[in-house]
């Protein structure tokens, strides 16, 4: 009997690591390696990626968990191409062809005439391969058993769009958008108005709020290191909200903040600030129009 494989002992480390998360793997795959490389006893993500979208992939170990919402929520931004000529089931690659239409000639005025179309706050259907619920059901359950269902528009904000590079079939783009905002759909939506279909052959995300891309910190840098040059590499637990207001906690009174007792402070107003005790962040906390420290999230480090 072969003896039992040993188990990795997990630690209370927390931080955060901009993952370039590569092809071919999901963003929990991409999560589950990070997490076991810094043996962190937590661990989350800011926002999938499909198997076949490559790029930044925030991950929050630890206490930073607690801030992740706020990536969430935040804008993002990619570079994708959209192939032209034909659409598929998924959106993607992974699907099978659905329909087909010649090309329109393109050049550069007429594709950034339809873009502009697309710039701003849009109504967006959310596609039959996504993770959204009917009923409790998945929809890309029902789309694998060839069911499509009405799905009510949504609205997004694209905030940009740039027209990188273009063939006589393709159109790559440099797109920052609001949360919500599907990538695939919208590039379908671009190809019928160039006047033929499409799908995604590359997405790949550059930013995700004010965090950029770092191309070096892939799964086998990761691996390449030892444990405390992993650690080097992680950013504060606060770093998802680093730019909100910071205010020092009344002296005296951290061990009352970390317990989650409101104080007085001479500061004024704000809905969330980040609390410190020196160079210690102690969490995020309301400040009151009565001037009172109200705790928010309170971090165990």
């Amino acid at each position: 009997m072969k003896p039992s494989a040993k188990k990795i002992q997990r630690r209370h480390i927390s931080g955060v690591f901009l993952l370039n998360k590569p092809l071919g793997i999901s963003s929990n795959g991409a999560l589950q390696k990070v997490r076991w490389l810094f043996r962190a006893q937590k661990a989350g993500h800011t926002g999938a990626l499909d198997p076949l979208a490559s790029g930044l992939l925030p991950i929050c170990l630890g206490e930073a968990t607690k801030f992740s919402h706020y990536l969430l929520d935040s804008v993002k931004r990619y570079e994708t191409t959209v192939f032209l000529g034909h659409s598929t089931t998924t959106g993607d690659t992974e699907g099978e062809m659905l329909m087909e239409q010649t090309v329109p000639v393109l050049n550069e005025a007429k594709i950034l005439e339809v873009l502009q179309q697309f710039t701003g706050d849009i109504l967006q259907v959310p596609p039959m391969y996504s993770a959204l619920k009917k009923e409790g059901r998945p929809l890309y359950e029902l789309a694998r058993k060839g069911i499509e269902i009405e799905r009510e528009a949504r609205p997004i904000t694209i905030e940009a769009i740039q027209l990188l590079s273009f063939t006589e079939n393709s159109i790559t783009l440099d797109v920052t958008c609001s949360k919500g905002t599907y990538i695939r759909v919208l590039g379908e939506d671009i190809a019928k108005a160039l006047g033929s279909y499409g799908h995604l052959t590359y997405l790949h995300r550059i930013q995700t709020g004010q965090f950029q891309l770092i191309p070096s910190h892939t799964i086998e840098y990761l691996e390449s290191l030892t444990e405390p040059e992993r650690e080097a590499l992680l950013l504060p637990v606060y770093a998802p909200i680093d730019h909100f207001p910071k205010v020092q906690v009344p002296e005296g009174r951290a061990e009352f903040f970390s317990r989650g007792m409101e104080s007085n402070i001479e500061h004024d107003a704000v809905p969330e600030a980040l609390v410190f005790d020196g160079e210690k962040c102690l969490g995020l906390a309301e400040i009151t129009e009565h001037k009172r420290l109200v705790p928010k999230r309170v971090l165990n480090l």
